[in-house]
């Protein structure tokens, strides 16, 4: 979060943002929808939503069709972050306690995950929102100035996030430690670049580290602790063993997750997934954990609370509940579906990313 922060102050996003130059309503959708897309799957779902959908501000004027690029943001961050062991939190966390790993995750999900947006998007390019006459581009508005060596802080701060795996497949170490190694490596460039500049304080990690949301990090803290007790107490294992019961499939029992995401919030469905399974009933890039990952960081966006992507997008833009489940809702579903009958395909048929992937060294036993 610091990384990105200190980026995101040297308006570093820029350099992705000033690049998209299309007014041509289909056409701009499928970027923006991409561009979210591959931008999440380094980024957040949150940040990458918030760059985008301001973004659109200078992009499209105020109307129903801003929305809906808006509203494919929003699919496209969820879509993105679920392929890389670094794009979502849920993604994240089960590839730090060993559930997934990289070279596995991306091979097998990078085609899911982009049906899943893939399909929202070609239908959406059939509405007349996309499709009505005059949509205009809208006047460029005034943004701040990338600051001093914006490019620098934007290459350094990407480069620290990828080299996070790479880290942890050459080391064995435990990824936060690559992720401090990143930030103390940001912190040195940034205090030499702006040295002696008071009025650039702001640019500083120190500064970043006042603006982080710690009492969200804090949230997620209280959810692990809370479902561990839950693993403690025996409580997971019965649902488990009930769940095992009556819905034999671990393909529904993954549905089921991301639908649910869709209204609770993935991390404790997640966790308490973890509870419930460990790597003697699934080992390692099973294609139930692969499921998993995928599901609850798709499934979110059928409703704009079910991600914090969403509920950005629904103060940025000023969009209600029903107006997404009436516009959204269903071509998000659609797309939520198509994914994993892609996942399926897939993993049967053994199709997944070039195998050229494979040969990049340090991705092994990630």
């Amino acid at each position: 979060m610091t990384i990105v922060e200190i980026v995101d102050a040297h308006q570093g996003f820029k350099l992705v943002t000033d690049n998209i130059t299309t007014r041509k309503p289909k056409t701009l959708l499928w970027v923006v929808g991409f561009v979210t897309f591959f931008l999440s799957s380094i980024l957040d779902n949150l940040t990458s939503t918030i760059v985008m959908v301001s973004l659109l501000r200078k992009l499209a004027p105020p109307s129903e069709y801003r929305k809906l690029l808006g509203a494919v943001v929003v699919i496209a961050a969820n879509a993105g972050g679920a392929w890389t062991p670094i794009g979502d939190v849920t993604t994240t966390m089960l590839w730090i306690h060993g559930q997934i790993s990289t070279l596995s995750t991306m091979k097998g999900l990078f085609l899911p995950s982009a049906v899943s947006l893939a399909v929202p998007l070609a239908l959406l390019s059939l509405t007349s929102e996309v499709n009505g006459k005059g949509q205009n581009s809208a006047d460029v508005l005034a943004s701040e100035q990338m600051a001093p060596r914006g490019q620098l802080v934007f290459s350094v701060g990407l480069g620290a996030l990828v080299f996070v795996p790479v880290f942890k497949a050459l080391t064995g170490l435990p990824p936060y430690m690559g992720m401090l190694l990143g930030l103390g490596v940001l912190w040195i460039i940034t205090d030499a670049i702006h040295y002696g500049e008071s009025e650039r304080q702001r640019l500083k990690v120190p500064q970043a580290l006042s603006r982080i949301d710690t009492q969200g990090a804090l949230f997620f803290l209280g959810i692990l602790l809370s479902v561990s007790s839950l693993e403690a107490a025996g409580i997971l294992r019965e649902l488990a063993n009930y769940l095992d019961a009556h819905i034999p499939s671990t393909e529904l029992i993954a549905s089921t997750i991301g639908v649910v995401s869709a209204i609770i919030d993935n991390v404790p469905l997640v966790a308490a997934t973890m509870g419930m399974y460990d790597l003697s009933s699934f080992p390692q890039d099973s294609e139930f954990w692969q499921l998993v990952a995928f599901c609850a960081g798709t499934g979110g966006s059928m409703l704009v609370i079910g991600s914090a992507a969403g509920v950005a997008f629904m103060g940025m833009e000023k969009v209600d509940f029903f107006w997404y489940m009436k516009k959204v809702s269903g071509f998000a579903f659609a797309g939520y579906a198509a994914g994993i009958a892609a996942y399926l395909a897939t993993h049967n048929l053994n199709i997944s990313l070039p195998t050229a992937l494979a040969q990049v060294p340090f991705l092994h036993g990630s």
